[in-house]
């Protein structure tokens, strides 16, 4: 793409966008008496917010952390997804606003730039670091997230494979000489049918991160993954959380899927784009690469859509995506389902009721 081009492209979008009714964002913190019940500091838990994208988690987060503030207790926000680690990657991925960094303490966010590789396991020993400093400040860590294999990857310790770059290679050049992605995917269901199950036949990324693991280690992909064997997980490491999920009716996800697109295009999730593909080009990392909303940005940057297209498509992969989040979260019987529907104080009674009591 030629430097210019997509700036030039972004502005004769602009109008377009914009022509949408964006509801401005609320600006109104909680309040202390919008919530009852009474909260006791507990030394051995930990708060996890979990639920598909548009869910309302981190303001259910931000209002559970502000409550505990401003009854003497002090909370924290460790921000468990893949995408929120990348500077630069803002608008299009929801991340926290500079006010709510100021108002609670966030980590795990902008950790890297955006053409560096950053692995799960580079993620779970910087979050498992930044729980324990929280806990160092009898403080309660509050994670929230939707990318599930960080969740799981953080809460219950999971071992994870290593890196093993010479098969890395091999398979990508294999792909790079025309080999079919379908192929290695055949060949990963032979080796592991359980961890091709769970994978879409056309995610290259992860078909080649686990034909990598059950070439270079040996053992099955699956073995070292969340909700596949217990010999994944250390034992008891889950057992000092308490997870709470949002649940939404699909029509009503939809719906604030929508609107949270239509806000981020007004706040310049296009611009945002943009600039990241000009200054990075092909630099970007793999992980990056393929980040939703950027990446079809990205596609109508190269040409491959019409914008109207693009918007379909971020809409339509992100539902998807969605309703990939919930049967991932699903599986777990650690979480307690509330309904997101319910006002926030509402959400929050209940929220804090689940981190009070015994452990399931």
């Amino acid at each position: 793409m030629k430097p210019g081009a997509g700036s030039a492209k972004a502005a004769g979008c602009a109008v377009f966008v914009r022509r949408r009714n964006v509801p401005a964002r609320q600006s109104r913190r909680p309040r202390i008496g919008d919530y009852g019940g009474t909260v006791h500091r507990s030394e051995s838990k930990r708060l996890v917010v979990v639920g598909p994208t548009a869910s309302g988690k981190s303001s259910l987060a931000m209002a559970v952390a502000t409550l505990l503030g401003a009854r003497g207790i002090g909370a924290e926000i460790v921000c468990v997804d893949s995408m929120t680690v990348y500077s630069g990657l803002d608008i299009g991925t929801a991340k926290a606003s500079l006010d709510d960094q100021l108002l609670i303490p966030h980590h795990c966010i902008d950790l890297v730039d955006p053409d560096v590789e950053y692995s799960v396991a580079d993620f779970q020993r910087v979050a498992l670091a930044s729980i324990a400093d929280i806990e160092l400040r009898s403080a309660v860590p509050i994670l929230v997230g939707g990318t599930g294999l960080y969740v799981d990857a953080v809460v219950n310790e999971l071992n994870i494979p290593g890196q093993f770059p010479e098969v890395r290679a091999t398979l990508r050049a294999e792909l790079e000489s025309g080999a079919a992605l379908g192929d290695l995917y055949a060949r990963l269901a032979a080796l592991d049918p359980k961890a091709a199950s769970r994978m879409e036949p056309t995610n290259e990324r992860r078909i080649v991160r686990a034909l990598e693991v059950c070439i270079g280690s040996g053992l099955p992909f699956s073995s070292f993954g969340p909700g596949l064997v217990e010999s994944a997980r250390t034992p008891g490491a889950g057992s000092r959380y308490a997870m709470v999920g949002l649940e939404w009716e699909r029509p009503a996800l939809n719906e604030r899927i929508e609107a949270r697109l239509a806000q981020q295009f007004d706040e310049g999730f296009l611009e945002e784009a943009t600039a990241l593909f000009e200054h990075y080009g092909e630099s970007l990392s793999r992980t990056v690469r393929q980040a939703l909303g950027y990446r079809e940005l990205w596609e109508f940057l190269d040409d491959l859509w019409m914008f109207d297209e693009t918007l379909e498509n971020i809409a339509l992969r992100t539902r998807q995506f969605a309703v990939r989040q919930q049967r991932w979260f699903r599986r777990n019987p650690a979480i307690t389902w509330i309904d997101g529907s319910d006002p926030i104080p509402e959400l929050v009674t209940q929220t804090l009721g689940v981190l009070t009591s015994p452990s399931k």
